[in-house]
């Protein structure tokens, strides 16, 4: 219970703050006049580090927007499927890392009410004295409003954080699945092969025993039925590999089904994640220079003591840092990380448009890819079936027929490359935008 005596000392303290914070910005100067006033307002793409941009939790802009975001995967679908089983089975650390975030930007909200404090002294008749001190800062330059705006720009980090984590995490998994899908369906397509290989090495074998052909052909037919089983179990090992990996990160087992590209992957006018992020970190350290810089310049702050004695009260001016030959010298470098945290946002931006347009270019070049191995395995499969025919006529070798059909199954596996990176390239798009889940999910 807080004596009656230090409730009225508390609130006398608390009414003078109140007072004094509204007129002491353009009347007192403690300061030289090249070091006197508040920090200058920073400048950013989302407004200055001001509290009042922010809720009790430290909630802005940032977040909402990142909340606003829509997955771009089909509902009801494999790809959302896998989704969501990624999001259920992470470890959720940067959930709580924002939390925590959270948790210190409402403490700092609450900065500007006063301090108590409770101190013990022997005194020189050798008595104990015990004293209740309130402290309210009056004027500080700014430092606590910044400290608020730093505690609220670190929520925003920590959101954006949590955002790439998760669409990292969804992005892996459903690039373990499209491996796993690809690697079955090229060793299905190999063993297809194998058999038909086989078929040109028991009419090679009966021609080589018939005296026909020589052993050089029937080699050559064994070399190219060795090459097909290597890569047919290459392709197995790859596919199993993968979906081991995605079952122990899902803990569930998640069956083959049929994929096909996104017809939506990278909304208009949406920000990637790494630049929103950069703009969240600017907006920290611009707040935490203006804070540093507030605590080079002197400020104002009343306090009260309470004890047996009775109350005392006081108006104390002056700096913790202290004005010396280098402070000058500290504020011109704690101005320069302002300007050093703007140019990492503008770093970021362009970082972000050369990746996404390397990432557009070769979208674009693997549909064109798809298309023309997808007409190519046509015009294949066109000239295998006329060689066969030819063959069976005896106007071609079997050497003739085999090279065509490698040359077809060669083809084939290309179109299947082609296809599941055309998706992959998709996935990765929209994992930059943080639309491979709902914001609200996350």
């Amino acid at each position: 219970m807080i004596p009656s005596k230090a409730l009225s000392l508390l609130c006398a303290t608390t009414v003078l703050a109140g007072c004094m914070t509204g007129g002491l910005g353009g009347g007192l100067n403690f300061a030289p006049p090249h070091l006197a006033g508040e920090a200058p307002a920073p400048t950013q793409s989302h407004g200055s580090p001001d509290a009042a941009d922010f809720d009790a939790t430290g909630e802005g802009e940032v977040v909402e927007t990142l909340v606003a975001r829509r997955s771009v995967l089909p509902k009801d679908g494999i790809y959302d499927r896998v989704a969501d089983a990624a999001l259920a089975a992470g470890s959720r650390a940067a959930e709580a890392e924002l939390r925590s975030a959270k948790l210190r930007a409402e403490a700092e909200n609450k900065n500007w009410l006063p301090t108590l404090s409770s101190t013990v002294s022997l005194t020189s008749l050798g008595e104990t004295l015990a004293s209740l001190v309130v402290d309210q800062v009056l004027y500080d330059n700014g430092k606590r409003k910044a400290e608020r705006a730093y505690a609220a720009a670190d929520v925003e980090v920590a959101a954006v954080t949590l955002s790439q984590d998760q669409n990292d995490r969804v992005y892996t998994a459903l690039s373990l699945y499209l491996t796993t899908l690809r690697g079955h369906d090229k060793a299905a397509m190999g063993g297809k092969a194998i058999s038909q290989m086989q078929g040109f090495k028991r009419i090679v074998d009966g021609r080589v025993a018939g005296g026909v052909s020589d052993k050089g052909d029937q080699r050559m037919v064994e070399g190219k039925l060795l090459d097909l089983r290597a890569a047919r179990d290459l392709d197995a090992e790859q596919a199993n590999t993968a979906r081991a990996e995605l079952q122990a990160m899902l803990g569930l087992d998640i069956p083959a089904s049929d994929v096909a590209p996104l017809k939506s992957y990278a909304p208009d006018g949406l920000d990637p994640l790494s630049v929103i992020k950069a703009e969240a970190e600017a907006k920290r350290t611009v707040a935490q220079a203006t804070a540093e810089r507030a605590g080079q310049l002197p400020g104002l702050s009343a306090s009260g003591t309470l004890n047996r004695n009775g109350t005392s009260g006081a108006l104390n001016a002056g700096t913790s840092q202290g004005l010396g030959f280098g402070t000058k010298a500290r504020l011109d470098a704690i101005e320069n990380s302002k300007e050093t945290a703007r140019e990492n946002v503008v770093e970021a931006r362009e970082t972000a448009r050369r990746n996404r347009s390397r990432l557009e270019q070769r979208l674009v070049s693997l549909q064109r890819q798809e298309r023309e191995t997808a007409k190519l395995v046509r015009e294949s499969r066109k000239t295998f079936s006329l060689f066969q025919s030819q063959f069976k006529a005896g106007q071609r070798s079997v050497l003739e027929v085999v090279n065509i059909y490698e040359q077809l199954t060669r083809r084939e596996m290309e179109r299947l490359d082609a296809k599941y990176e055309v998706i992959l390239v998709q996935l990765e798009l929209a994992r930059d935008l943080g639309v491979l889940a709902d914001g609200g999910a996350i």
